[in-house]
């Protein structure tokens, strides 16, 4: 403990000499920046704000979709926010780029749209925390919309009634210690989500989570770095909105992550027995399907096992129905240890499960079915459990699935009317 608690504290160190000394880089790009001649083009600032509302509203589109499939509160608000501060920065975007048409110049207000937007979004990711704490399950998505809708136009029009309604613009203030003070009132907001996100990602481990994490972080540099910016489309200025779609990009990417993952749970889920974790029966039809293609083309046969979970309904009246769920989890269990990369284990029924064994024959089948016994009889749990075994070889006992688990459940069926040949717990021998 002792020696961890010493690596934790070099640990500790080194970061936060690492933190000042990124900080310090950063300061000194941000003076160089400040006072460097360039002024860029008004369409390259045009083009950044519409990429950057492009990619907020295919966030929000995500978003909705990640809310539909976890009812994920934060995913809802956040939808509903990175489509208003889009649709701002769009308008916004577009004014400026024809109020420079029209008569160029670099100006000395801060933009009233900026402000608002930027600040609307930051509002919302803290929002987004406090409504996540307080009910973190949407419990029926319709009215949580309709609730989240009303909340994030409260807090637009709040947004905006406090930036429109004040006496006049804010002033860019060239040759000040910081020419643009009133973009550090976004940067605070922007601190306090950084903080709030980087709590919650003690609770939570979504990549959107630590998508947005680092996204608050990016804003807080986007709204520190323009706060240096002594000239619209200055470099400072430039860089600010290359860091706000940076962050975007970052968010959109962790919402496509997780919603990636989510699809490979919902298939996995579709193909799957939630008890066992096997293959359920969709997926079996699907894979003996696909097996009896391959079969016609290279020739091969393959095998099919059918087993039955002899006596549950006694297990279940004898010991109850937990003890009962855990023999057919048992089973699978052993199913799946004992199955090859390319063996498919599935459960079909209440207590019928089945194996299918590509690239194999009777024999085969016969040693797989003994290897299973064998497993069983070093379970080692309690109460004992025995299984009837059925088997069918393609093309020799069929060529098609109806076929093949006709002949199969045949099978099965005479071997539960000799006990003596059950794949029972000490028994071994009774398997071949």
């Amino acid at each position: 403990m002792a020696r961890r608690g010493k690596i934790w504290g070099t640990f500790r160190i080194r970061l936060v000499l690492l933190a000042t000394l990124a900080t310090a880089l950063y300061a000194l790009l941000i003076w160089h920046l400040r006072g460097s001649s360039y002024i860029a083009d008004p369409l390259l600032s045009a083009y950044l704000d519409m990429a950057g509302s492009l990619v907020a509203f295919t966030f929000a589109a995500n978003a909705m979709v990640r809310f539909r499939g976890t009812h994920d509160r934060v995913s809802l608000i956040l939808a509903f926010g990175f489509v208003l501060a889009g649709l701002i920065e769009a308008g916004t975007s577009m004014a400026f780029y024809r109020g420079m048409l029209v008569a160029p110049h670099l100006g000395e207000q801060i933009g009233l749209g900026w402000l608002a937007g930027r600040t609307l979004l930051g509002v919302l990711l803290l929002a987004a925390l406090v409504v996540e704490s307080r009910i973190p399950v949407s419990r029926d998505p319709g009215k949580e919309i309709a609730g989240v809708m009303l909340i994030v136009g409260a807090v637009a029009y709040l947004t905006s009634v406090f930036y429109f309604m004040l006496p006049r613009a804010p002033k860019i203030q060239p040759g000040a210690f910081i020419p643009r003070p009133w973009d550090l009132l976004p940067a605070a907001i922007y601190v306090a989500a950084t903080i709030g996100y980087g709590r919650r990602l003690r609770r939570v481990d979504a990549v959107l989570d630590r998508a947005l994490f680092v996204a608050a972080g990016l804003n807080v540099i986007c709204h520190i770095t323009i706060s240096e910016s002594q000239h619209v489309l200055d470099a400072p200025y430039v860089l600010a909105h290359v860091l706000m779609v940076s962050s975007y990009v970052v968010v959109l990417g962790g919402t496509l992550l997780d919603n990636a993952r989510l699809f490979d749970q919902v298939s996995h889920r579709a193909a799957s027995d939630s008890l066992t974790g096997l293959a359920n029966h969709r997926r079996l039809l699907e894979v003996l399907e696909s097996e009896i293609q391959r079969s016609r083309r290279t020739d091969r046969s393959f095998a099919v096992l059918l087993f039955d979970l002899d006596g549950l309904k006694k297990i279940n009246d004898r010991y109850g129905h937990l003890t009962g769920t855990r023999a057919i989890k048992r089973l699978g269990a052993v199913l799946r240890s004992i199955s090859r990369s390319i063996d498919t284990p599935a459960r079909y029924g209440g207590d019928e499960f089945a194996l299918v064994l590509p690239e194999s024959g009777a024999a085969d089948a016969e040693r797989a079915a003994a290897r299973i016994c064998e497993r069983l009889n070093q379970d080692g749990q309690e109460p004992s459990i025995s299984v009837s075994v059925g088997q069918a070889v393609y093309p020799a006992d069929g060529t098609s699935i109806e076929q093949l688990l006709s002949a199969a459940d045949i099978a099965l069926y005479k071997m539960k009317g000799r006990g003596r040949k059950k794949l029972h717990l000490g028994h071994i021998a009774a398997c071949l």
